[in-house]
């Protein structure tokens, strides 16, 4: 399998993570990418570096206002007297039928959904990359590849089309599925990260031609809280396209493969053409976002169940934090699917 990875990622190095009411350094570190990279490299795979795909992928998923925001937002917010290195929100809409406002402060609230999603300096410039990333690994398939993987950092599947949230900006997973849409009919997306993937269900919420199918930490207990219940199931065209499995806090490798078996049952009665796997690894049991307890052999299991689907597919990385483990977990998913 062949592996699409860009050291630009490390322009995005935020500092900021708003936890229980204490500001403390992101989880999402740079260094993510490196211990990645390690797990890649212990299982031999050819690196790819991406192409610049140009603003229409993203495009494609996102508002204008929003991409415009991303751009520009940090170097309008270190104009302000007296302002932060990064961009936060101090003040957000409450009600659906917000304005828009011109100034940059009231845009930050508009446009960043919680507290773990400061723009730096090099946000933007990551984000866009990551994005490509995405991108390349779903044309290796449409130039013959079976599967490719994607190292995009920082992840995506919280983002909305116009909103970042949860360490995330552009939204690569969806970008990634929408791109594929160009060449085939029915697109399936499988998220594995421990939190739901929020920002992609929205995107295709009313939409027939994209299945969105989510295993992830309750969230009655659990971020994003509010959204990735098991009553959700699309609106409109869309209705009986969003499938949410929702799983206890602690639920090991024994209970989520019982639950992975569903949610493979579903795509399989989707018939889609190619699948898009949201690959979370913060499912381990020693994630410093604890939700639920996969253990590093467990990933195998997991990545050799999706294989069994037969589909063309783009892996796309999501969470996955700084346990020592982290590049472990990832060679093991990949052996696992590859069937090493």
């Amino acid at each position: 399998m062949k592996v699409v990875y860009t050291d630009r990622h490390a322009a995005h190095d935020p500092q900021t993570f708003l936890v229980r009411g204490k500001i403390i350094r992101s989880a999402e570190q740079p260094e993510r990418a490196d211990r990645l990279l390690e797990g890649i490299r212990r299982g031999g795979h050819e690196l790819v570096e991406p192409r610049d795909f140009g603003p229409g992928p993203r495009a494609a998923v996102h508002t204008p206002e929003y991409l415009e925001f991303l751009e520009t937002a940090w170097e309008q917010w270190r104009a302000l007297p007296d302002a932060s290195d990064e961009v936060l929100a101090n003040v957000r809409p409450m009600t659906a039928y917000a304005g828009y406002p011109a100034g940059i402060v009231g845009r930050a609230g508009f446009h960043l959904a919680d507290g773990a999603c400061p723009v730096g300096k090099g946000t933007w410039g990551a984000a866009v990359w990551a994005a490509h990333s995405a991108v390349q690994a779903a044309s290796l398939l449409e130039g013959g590849e079976r599967s490719a993987y994607a190292l995009c950092r920082p992840p995506g599947h919280h983002a909305y089309a116009d909103k970042a949230g949860g360490f995330c900006f552009l939204n690569n997973t969806a970008i990634a599925a929408q791109w594929l849409r160009r060449t085939h009919a029915r697109v399936a997306i499988l998220d594995v990260d421990v939190h739901h993937g929020n920002g992609t269900q929205d995107i295709f919420w009313r939409r027939s031609d994209v299945l969105h199918v989510s295993l992830h930490a309750d969230p009655q207990h659990y971020y994003p809280y509010y959204v990735g219940y098991a009553a959700e199931r699309g609106e409109g065209d869309g209705e009986g396209y969003t499938l949410n499995l929702p799983l206890p806090l602690g639920t090991g490798d024994n209970a989520y493969m019982e639950a992975l078996g569903l949610a493979l049952k579903r795509i399989t009665a989707f018939a889609p053409e190619v699948l898009v796997v949201a690959l979370g690894l913060d499912a381990y049991e020693g994630d410093p976002l604890k939700g639920l307890a996969i253990t590093t052999p467990g990933f195998a299991r997991i990545g050799a169940a999706i294989a069994g689907l037969g589909l063309p597919s783009v892996l796309v990385q999501e969470g996955g934090y700084l346990a020592p483990e982290l590049g472990d977990n990832l060679a093991s998913f990949l052996a696992g699917f590859e069937g090493r």
